[in-house]
Protein backbone atom coordinates (compact mmCIF):
# COMPACT_ATOMS: atom_id res chain seq x y z
CA UNK A 1 0.00 0.00 0.00
CA UNK A 2 1.44 3.42 -1.01
CA UNK A 3 1.95 6.06 2.01
CA UNK A 4 -0.44 8.90 1.83
CA UNK A 5 0.69 12.00 0.15
CA UNK A 6 2.06 14.66 1.91
CA UNK A 7 0.86 18.39 1.79
CA UNK A 8 3.51 19.33 -0.02
CA UNK A 9 3.12 16.88 -2.98
CA UNK A 10 -0.70 17.55 -2.84
CA UNK A 11 -0.03 21.28 -3.60
CA UNK A 12 2.55 20.91 -5.90
CA UNK A 13 1.89 21.29 -9.48
CA UNK A 14 2.09 17.99 -12.11
CA UNK A 15 5.68 16.84 -12.69
CA UNK A 16 7.22 19.46 -9.50
CA UNK A 17 8.54 17.37 -6.53
CA UNK A 18 8.80 18.60 -3.11
CA UNK A 19 11.96 19.11 -3.07
CA UNK A 20 12.02 21.42 -5.84
CA UNK A 21 9.36 23.58 -4.56
CA UNK A 22 11.36 23.68 -1.00
CA UNK A 23 14.49 25.15 -2.99
CA UNK A 24 12.39 27.94 -4.77
CA UNK A 25 11.80 28.98 -1.31
CA UNK A 26 14.61 28.88 0.14
CA UNK A 27 15.90 31.03 -3.07
CA UNK A 28 13.20 33.52 -2.64
CA UNK A 29 13.84 33.46 1.52
CA UNK A 30 17.36 34.55 0.85
CA UNK A 31 16.72 37.32 -1.91
CA UNK A 32 14.00 38.75 0.83
CA UNK A 33 16.29 38.56 3.42
CA UNK A 34 18.13 41.54 4.91
CA UNK A 35 22.04 41.81 3.68
CA UNK A 36 24.08 40.64 6.36
CA UNK A 37 27.33 42.96 7.02
CA UNK A 38 29.76 40.09 5.85
CA UNK A 39 27.89 39.50 2.64
CA UNK A 40 28.08 43.83 1.85
CA UNK A 41 31.50 43.23 2.30
CA UNK A 42 32.03 40.93 0.17
CA UNK A 43 29.96 42.55 -2.34
CA UNK A 44 31.85 46.01 -2.06
CA UNK A 45 35.00 44.09 -1.98
CA UNK A 46 34.40 42.06 -5.07
CA UNK A 47 33.84 45.56 -6.95
CA UNK A 48 36.81 47.20 -5.52
CA UNK A 49 38.59 44.29 -6.78
CA UNK A 50 37.13 45.21 -10.21
CA UNK A 51 37.81 48.94 -10.11
CA UNK A 52 41.49 48.10 -8.56
CA UNK A 53 41.49 46.14 -11.90
CA UNK A 54 40.73 48.56 -14.54
CA UNK A 55 42.38 50.38 -17.39
CA UNK A 56 44.20 53.63 -16.69
CA UNK A 57 42.19 55.36 -20.03
CA UNK A 58 38.83 53.85 -18.75
CA UNK A 59 39.18 54.89 -15.03
CA UNK A 60 40.52 58.16 -16.70
CA UNK A 61 38.17 58.87 -18.97
CA UNK A 62 34.62 57.90 -15.80
CA UNK A 63 36.18 59.76 -13.51
CA UNK A 64 36.25 63.22 -15.48
CA UNK A 65 32.79 62.50 -16.79
CA UNK A 66 32.06 62.50 -13.05
CA UNK A 67 33.48 65.10 -12.13
CA UNK A 68 31.95 67.31 -15.35
CA UNK A 69 28.35 65.54 -13.50
CA UNK A 70 29.00 66.96 -10.19
CA UNK A 71 29.25 70.61 -11.15
CA UNK A 72 25.44 70.04 -12.24
CA UNK A 73 25.33 70.07 -8.01
CA UNK A 74 26.74 73.41 -7.79
CA UNK A 75 24.29 74.85 -10.63
CA UNK A 76 21.20 73.07 -9.43
CA UNK A 77 22.03 74.85 -5.60
CA UNK A 78 22.63 77.78 -6.88
CA UNK A 79 19.29 77.78 -9.59
CA UNK A 80 17.17 76.89 -6.84
CA UNK A 81 19.14 79.87 -4.67
CA UNK A 82 18.16 82.07 -6.76
CA UNK A 83 14.37 81.00 -7.76
CA UNK A 84 13.65 80.50 -4.47
CA UNK A 85 12.17 83.33 -1.91
CA UNK A 86 14.29 84.25 0.98
CA UNK A 87 12.59 82.49 3.66
CA UNK A 88 14.19 80.96 6.95
CA UNK A 89 13.42 77.61 5.64
CA UNK A 90 15.28 78.15 2.31
CA UNK A 91 18.08 76.82 2.76
CA UNK A 92 15.91 73.20 3.21
CA UNK A 93 14.65 73.44 -0.04
CA UNK A 94 17.40 74.65 -1.88
CA UNK A 95 19.74 71.67 -0.72
CA UNK A 96 17.71 69.33 -3.02
CA UNK A 97 19.57 70.63 -5.79
CA UNK A 98 22.72 69.38 -4.86
CA UNK A 99 22.02 65.50 -5.04
CA UNK A 100 21.54 66.18 -8.75
CA UNK A 101 25.17 65.54 -9.49
CA UNK A 102 25.58 62.71 -7.39
CA UNK A 103 22.68 60.71 -8.87
CA UNK A 104 24.22 60.66 -12.29
CA UNK A 105 27.39 59.75 -10.95
CA UNK A 106 26.29 56.97 -8.69
CA UNK A 107 23.48 55.71 -10.76
CA UNK A 108 25.60 55.69 -14.01
CA UNK A 109 28.84 54.01 -12.51
CA UNK A 110 30.85 56.87 -12.79
CA UNK A 111 34.46 57.04 -10.46
CA UNK A 112 34.19 59.26 -8.04
CA UNK A 113 36.79 59.54 -5.50
CA UNK A 114 34.88 59.72 -2.21
CA UNK A 115 33.38 56.55 -3.36
CA UNK A 116 36.78 54.65 -4.11
CA UNK A 117 37.42 55.58 -0.10
CA UNK A 118 35.56 52.52 0.74
CA UNK A 119 35.51 50.54 -2.29
CA UNK A 120 38.97 50.30 -3.05
CA UNK A 121 40.41 49.91 0.31
CA UNK A 122 38.48 46.70 1.34
CA UNK A 123 39.52 44.47 -0.41
CA UNK A 124 43.26 45.69 0.63
CA UNK A 125 41.87 45.61 4.28
CA UNK A 126 41.17 42.11 3.98
CA UNK A 127 44.38 40.99 1.82
CA UNK A 128 46.98 43.24 1.81
CA UNK A 129 49.98 43.32 -0.57
CA UNK A 130 52.19 45.60 -2.56
CA UNK A 131 50.87 45.16 -5.72
CA UNK A 132 47.41 46.39 -4.31
CA UNK A 133 48.90 49.26 -2.42
CA UNK A 134 50.41 50.00 -5.90
CA UNK A 135 47.01 49.58 -7.60
CA UNK A 136 44.91 51.76 -4.67
CA UNK A 137 47.69 54.60 -5.61
CA UNK A 138 47.00 54.70 -9.06
CA UNK A 139 43.43 54.49 -9.10
CA UNK A 140 42.95 56.85 -6.18
CA UNK A 141 45.96 59.42 -8.21
CA UNK A 142 43.90 59.20 -11.18
CA UNK A 143 40.51 59.32 -10.15
CA UNK A 144 41.24 62.24 -8.19
CA UNK A 145 42.70 64.68 -10.96
CA UNK A 146 40.50 62.83 -13.07
CA UNK A 147 37.36 64.58 -11.24
CA UNK A 148 39.09 67.99 -10.14
CA UNK A 149 39.67 68.71 -13.85
CA UNK A 150 36.14 67.42 -14.56
CA UNK A 151 35.08 69.95 -12.22
CA UNK A 152 36.97 72.98 -13.31
CA UNK A 153 35.68 72.47 -16.94
CA UNK A 154 31.89 72.53 -15.31
CA UNK A 155 32.69 75.78 -13.43
CA UNK A 156 34.20 76.82 -16.84
CA UNK A 157 31.35 76.08 -19.08
CA UNK A 158 29.17 77.75 -16.70
CA UNK A 159 31.00 81.50 -17.31
CA UNK A 160 30.57 80.58 -20.89
CA UNK A 161 28.21 84.05 -21.91
CA UNK A 162 24.60 82.77 -22.59
CA UNK A 163 25.04 79.77 -20.53
CA UNK A 164 23.79 81.06 -17.39
CA UNK A 165 21.97 84.90 -16.51
CA UNK A 166 23.65 86.93 -15.15
CA UNK A 167 21.27 86.86 -11.88
CA UNK A 168 21.73 82.73 -11.80
CA UNK A 169 25.48 83.22 -11.74
CA UNK A 170 25.74 85.61 -9.42
CA UNK A 171 23.58 82.79 -6.70
CA UNK A 172 25.95 80.08 -7.64
CA UNK A 173 28.49 82.44 -6.72
CA UNK A 174 27.37 83.30 -3.52
CA UNK A 175 26.60 79.93 -2.20
CA UNK A 176 29.83 79.18 -4.00
CA UNK A 177 31.78 81.82 -1.11
CA UNK A 178 29.38 80.76 1.63
CA UNK A 179 31.01 77.33 1.48
CA UNK A 180 34.33 78.32 1.45
CA UNK A 181 34.88 81.41 3.40
CA UNK A 182 36.50 78.37 6.01
CA UNK A 183 39.81 78.00 7.15
CA UNK A 184 41.57 75.28 6.39
CA UNK A 185 40.80 73.30 9.50
CA UNK A 186 37.27 73.98 8.84
CA UNK A 187 37.55 72.71 5.28
CA UNK A 188 39.14 69.38 6.40
CA UNK A 189 36.74 69.28 9.91
CA UNK A 190 33.52 69.59 7.24
CA UNK A 191 35.12 67.05 5.00
CA UNK A 192 35.50 64.35 7.90
CA UNK A 193 31.12 64.24 7.95
CA UNK A 194 30.58 64.23 4.01
CA UNK A 195 33.44 61.48 3.50
CA UNK A 196 31.42 59.09 5.98
CA UNK A 197 28.27 59.99 4.02
CA UNK A 198 29.27 59.33 0.71
CA UNK A 199 31.19 55.44 2.63
CA UNK A 200 28.02 54.95 4.44
CA UNK A 201 25.86 55.73 0.94
CA UNK A 202 28.18 53.32 -1.12
CA UNK A 203 28.08 50.36 1.89
CA UNK A 204 23.83 51.06 1.75
CA UNK A 205 23.24 50.46 -1.66
CA UNK A 206 23.86 46.49 -2.01
CA UNK A 207 21.10 46.16 0.73
CA UNK A 208 18.42 48.92 -1.19
CA UNK A 209 17.86 47.30 -4.23
CA UNK A 210 15.32 49.46 -6.36
CA UNK A 211 15.80 51.94 -3.75
CA UNK A 212 19.26 53.46 -4.92
CA UNK A 213 17.94 56.83 -6.04
CA UNK A 214 16.57 57.60 -2.40
CA UNK A 215 19.54 56.31 -0.70
CA UNK A 216 21.65 58.90 -2.77
CA UNK A 217 19.24 61.47 -1.97
CA UNK A 218 19.28 61.42 1.45
CA UNK A 219 23.33 61.01 1.63
CA UNK A 220 23.84 63.89 -0.42
CA UNK A 221 21.14 65.60 0.93
CA UNK A 222 22.38 66.04 4.33
CA UNK A 223 26.03 66.61 2.89
CA UNK A 224 24.22 70.01 1.49
CA UNK A 225 21.89 70.68 4.35
CA UNK A 226 24.72 70.19 6.47
CA UNK A 227 27.15 73.08 4.77
CA UNK A 228 29.70 69.62 4.71
CA UNK A 229 32.95 69.92 2.42
CA UNK A 230 32.42 67.91 -1.18
CA UNK A 231 36.02 67.73 -2.45
CA UNK A 232 34.92 67.26 -5.92
CA UNK A 233 31.90 69.71 -5.75
CA UNK A 234 33.58 72.01 -4.20
CA UNK A 235 36.45 72.45 -6.61
CA UNK A 236 33.38 73.63 -8.30
CA UNK A 237 32.79 76.15 -6.45
CA UNK A 238 36.25 77.32 -6.52
CA UNK A 239 36.59 77.37 -9.99
CA UNK A 240 33.49 79.67 -10.49
CA UNK A 241 35.11 81.93 -7.78
CA UNK A 242 38.66 82.17 -9.34
CA UNK A 243 37.13 82.59 -12.94
CA UNK A 244 35.14 85.66 -11.95
CA UNK A 245 38.18 87.28 -10.07
CA UNK A 246 37.18 86.63 -6.61
CA UNK A 247 40.09 84.42 -5.29
CA UNK A 248 43.40 83.69 -6.40
CA UNK A 249 45.09 80.40 -7.82
CA UNK A 250 46.27 79.83 -4.87
CA UNK A 251 42.60 79.27 -3.23
CA UNK A 252 42.51 75.73 -4.83
CA UNK A 253 45.37 73.97 -3.54
CA UNK A 254 44.10 75.88 -0.55
CA UNK A 255 40.66 74.21 -0.76
CA UNK A 256 41.79 70.84 -2.33
CA UNK A 257 44.29 70.18 0.61
CA UNK A 258 42.20 69.92 3.75
CA UNK A 259 39.13 68.65 1.96
CA UNK A 260 40.30 65.69 0.17
CA UNK A 261 42.00 64.84 3.71
CA UNK A 262 38.92 65.33 5.52
CA UNK A 263 36.98 62.76 3.03
CA UNK A 264 39.85 60.31 3.11
CA UNK A 265 39.35 60.37 7.26
CA UNK A 266 35.91 60.25 6.66
CA UNK A 267 35.82 57.47 3.78
CA UNK A 268 38.83 55.70 4.71
CA UNK A 269 39.57 56.19 8.44
CA UNK A 270 36.22 56.03 9.72
CA UNK A 271 34.02 54.21 8.16
CA UNK A 272 36.29 51.69 6.00
CA UNK A 273 38.34 50.71 9.28
CA UNK A 274 34.73 50.26 11.20
CA UNK A 275 33.30 48.46 8.56
CA UNK A 276 36.15 45.99 8.50
CA UNK A 277 36.20 45.78 12.61
CA UNK A 278 32.70 44.27 12.77
CA UNK A 279 32.80 41.67 9.79
CA UNK A 280 37.08 40.66 10.08
CA UNK A 281 36.70 37.20 11.67
CA UNK A 282 33.88 36.61 9.77
CA UNK A 283 35.10 36.93 6.10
Amino acid sequence: MTASKTEAEKAAPPGERPEQIEADERETVEELARLRAPVIYRIISDEGRQELARPAASIWWSGLAAGMALGLSVVMKGLLHHYLPDTPWKPVLESFGYPVGFLIVVLGRLQLFTENTLTAILPILTQPSRKRFMQLTKLWGLVFVANVTGALIAAAFSTIPGMAGAEQLSAMLEISAESLDRSMLELFLKGVPAGFLIAAMVWMMPSSKGFEFWVVLLMTYLIALGGFTHVIAGTTEVGLLILNGQGGLALLPGFLLPAALGNLVGGTGLFAVLAYAQVKEEV
